[in-house]
């Protein structure tokens, strides 16, 4: 393990040394000076699509060390090359982001062959083309320590995004942590587990909702394990890029990478229907193409598990209509109504203690909700989770309120971070 000395000043000779330095200015100083923009890094790609293995392994090892002070320092999220890194490296640590001064610099140039020496030739042609690209990595950590628990060998992954940025490629790496939290630690309340439980209802759509960043794969994530631990079934998920990976317990786990083991989120939801599965899981539901087949799964009698970037329960149901063609969203409505099960909104609320706090809006669906979907009533629906607490709904105001008063996270975060600022003041009973 890396010191907490070390983290604090990371010795840039050791991130960086004078060989790696040599193998990056090599193919950096290939390239024409009079050559710019995006032909510069198309470029940069042609000549690292001919890189030796024993230059990207020098090159993965450069990154990966960056990746392990990042993991040390509890980051989510590490930043790399495009115009407005300025050069530097970027951490977001407990929502906050920001460069790290003592990291070792790189140009734009430096930092695309670090990023291209990651990928290979396909996902090099696919990010030329379509600008950008989702993929994952992982990389070995010896006596990795997460959670006071020493992982040996332990092999870390993250999901990444390639893009471009003022004509110069970027990269975004996100960590996903080596062991899942339940969802007994995520405390969900039992009878929201046994909503989403295939074990006592075998149909229907769960939505888990929340902008970028906010845990809806780890939740997600959770929800597949506590089924792989306590049901018997076959689920089939759908990634963009895969995350953890699980290993099939009482059920059977296939996980399938859109871009490497089907081609979209709609065929993989399709070829699902033929291959016998209990619980289809979608990484997201981002199309109209995927929202119906989505649905038509449910129809089936399957159980469905997807998100949504959405920031509260009712513009889920809003968006997932507002989705389709004005020809379908009469259909769609009913179908909505009659194949949802619940819908989960997630934010991460900077706590007390400095870290990030988990706050939840929960709708279960009940007769009266289900009759105001298909009477395209969805206004009426937050004063129905407000009410809804002895079947295990809450409000995002509620729940903002609870951890409050758990001393959790302050009145003025609470506030920042409510949907409904003029009712979270009424139900605090704040002046602020």
């Amino acid at each position: 393990m890396i010191t907490e000395n070390e983290i604090a000043k990371p010795d840039q000779e050791n991130i960086v040394g004078t060989e790696d330095r040599k193998i990056i200015n090599k193919y950096v100083s290939i390239v024409p000076a009079h050559i710019k923009g995006p032909d510069r890094v198309s470029l940069l790609m042609r000549q690292c699509m001919e890189m030796p293995v024993s230059d990207r392994v020098q090159l993965n090892n450069v990154v990966n060390r960056l990746l392990r002070i990042m993991v040390d320092k509890e980051a989510s999220d590490i930043e790399l090359g495009g115009y407005g890194s300025n050069d530097q490296v970027w951490l977001r640590i407990y929502g906050k982001k920001e460069p790290v001064l003592d990291f070792p610099k790189f140009t734009k140039d430096e930092a695309a062959v670090l990023i291209l020496s990651i990928l290979n030739d396909k996902q090099i042609g696919m990010l030329d083309v379509l600008k950008n690209l989702d993929f994952s990595y992982s990389f070995e950590y010896p006596d990795y320590l997460f959670s006071d628990k020493t992982f040996e060998n332990a092999e870390l992954r993250m999901r990444g995004d390639a893009y471009f940025d003022v004509d110069c490629l970027a990269m975004n790496m996100r960590s996903i942590v080596p062991e899942l939290r339940t969802l007994e630690q995520l405390e969900f309340p039992p009878k929201v587990v046994k909503a989403l439980s295939f074990n006592y209802i075998k149909q229907g759509l769960v939505l888990i909702t929340g902008v970028t960043g906010t845990g809806k794969s780890t939740t997600l994530d959770a929800i597949v394990e506590w089924h792989n631990q306590n049901s018997n079934a076959h689920i089939v998920t759908i990634a963009s890029p895969l995350e953890y990976v699980h290993k099939s317990r009482k059920c059977m786990v296939r996980q399938r990478e859109v871009g490497r083991d089907v081609k979209s989120f709609h065929e993989g939801v399709v070829q699902a229907l033929r291959q016998d599965l209990d619980i289809m899981v979608i990484g997201e539901m981002r199309d109209q193409a995927t929202i119906l087949a989505a649905l038509e799964v449910t129809d089936t009698g399957h159980k469905v598990f997807s998100t949504l970037h959405t920031s509260s329960a009712v513009e889920s149901l809003d968006r997932i209509i507002a989705e389709v063609n004005d020809v379908e969203q009469e259909r769609v409505r009913i179908r909505l109504a009659d194949t949802l099960t619940a819908v989960i909104s997630q934010k991460l609320v900077p706590g007390l203690d400095g870290k990030l706090i988990l706050a939840r809006e929960i709708l279960i669906a009940n007769a009266s909700i289900r009759a105001a979907i298909k009477n395209n009533n969805t206004s009426e629906i937050y004063m129905m989770i407000n009410a809804g607490s002895p079947e295990g709904m809450i409000t995002m105001e509620q729940d903002l309120k609870r951890l409050y008063l758990q001393k959790k996270i302050s009145l003025e975060m609470a506030l920042q971070y409510a949907n409904n600022k003029d009712l979270f003041k009424q139900i605090i009973g704040a002046s602020l």
